[in-house]
């Protein structure tokens, strides 16, 4: 049976493993291995996360089953005051995509933002990620608007915002 768990910086290298995988797997026909490469330090370091988790407030979930771990997002209540939760990640190892852990972490994703008093929860995909944006669209995510975030060394995210009230 697959559990969601809260995560904690105990589960940093967890978190880290599955990122390996998962992240440059989600990119690799999207974005150039120099970027991913970039991106993951910029995420995945052991001081990124640990600043997301203690100082930005990123709470960390990790989907597990028995002794593994498939999968993980994090969430941020009240994003910049908005009064909306933002999923910033969700990523799920690859062979185990397709067997409901995705949905799975978005229920908690949703019943966390409930518990907040959010209104809505929403989040950034890349414009090319047609299989996130397919999930997201499946589950009452509507187009928001676009962005194009500069993220440093030349590089940028060219995203859609998805949003659904909750």
């Amino acid at each position: 049976m697959i559990e969601i768990i809260l995560a904690n910086k105990n589960n940093i290298k967890d978190i880290q493993t599955v990122s390996n995988v998962a992240w440059p797997n989600a990119f690799k026909e999207i974005l150039s291995p120099h970027q991913i490469k970039y991106m993951m330090n910029w995420m995945y370091s052991d001081e990124s996360l640990q600043e997301q988790m203690y100082v930005k407030n990123h709470r960390y979930f990790l989907a597990k089953e028995n002794d593994r771990f498939l999968g993980y997002m994090s969430i941020e209540h009240n994003c910049e005051n908005s009064g909306k939760t933002k999923i910033h990640k969700i990523y799920i190892l690859p062979d185990q995509q397709k067997k409901g852990i995705g949905k799975l972490l978005l229920y908690r994703a949703i019943a966390e933002t409930k518990k907040q008093n959010d209104n809505a929860i929403y989040l950034n995909v890349n414009k090319y990620n047609e299989n996130a944006i397919g999930f997201y669209k499946k589950n009452g995510f509507f187009l928001a608007k676009e962005e194009v975030i500069d993220i440093g060394n030349g590089f940028i995210m060219d995203d859609y915002v998805f949003e659904k009230s909750v």
